[in-house]
């Protein structure tokens, strides 16, 4: 099936199979990531952007609330602890070779109204991980810190 061919059926679009050219396309991180990267390099923070209208928070830091549009001018460090909302184990990697141990990926909350921080947890073996968790932020030595998510090497339970 080409890529602009109709579906004939839903269950046809499986996989993408060969080489798309996006190689060239880079990703600018923003004002506020770049906020948020540079806190967590220099600082050891994560940072969030607060909405004082809707009293969300948005961790990593946005510019315009996603509900109600405004502004968002605040920021506000959320500590580095946390508790698991969700969680999945990771079998396999991208080329869908075993991974030896598996990975475990959860959406970490750092309380009420913040926006829930996906990352990666370790120092825990999959069946020791459960919803409700605590957790804390292992950062690299500020010393090998760049500037990128990768600064925060996982999560821990504490």
């Amino acid at each position: 099936m080409a890529f602009f061919e109709p579906m004939q059926k839903a269950t046809e679009p499986r996989h993408w199979l060969g080489d798309m050219e996006a190689d060239h396309y880079f990703y600018g991180a923003g004002v506020m990531g770049q906020r948020f990267f540079e806190a967590l390099r220099d600082e050891g923070k994560l940072l969030g952007s607060r909405c004082e209208r809707c009293d969300w928070t948005y961790v990593p830091p946005r510019l315009y609330c996603e509900r109600c549009f405004a502004e968002l001018k605040e920021l506000r460090d959320v500590g580095l602890r946390g508790r698991v909302k969700a969680f999945t184990v990771v079998y396999v990697n991208k080329q869908g070779e075993p991974l030896d141990p598996p990975e475990v990926f959860a959406l970490i909350e750092f309380g009420p109204n913040i926006t829930p921080f996906l990352h990666k947890l370790g120092d825990a073996p999959p069946e020791r991980v459960h919803v409700g968790m605590v957790v804390e932020a292992v950062l690299k030595p500020p010393a090998e810190r760049e500037g990128k998510i990768t600064d925060i090497r996982y999560f821990r339970p504490i």
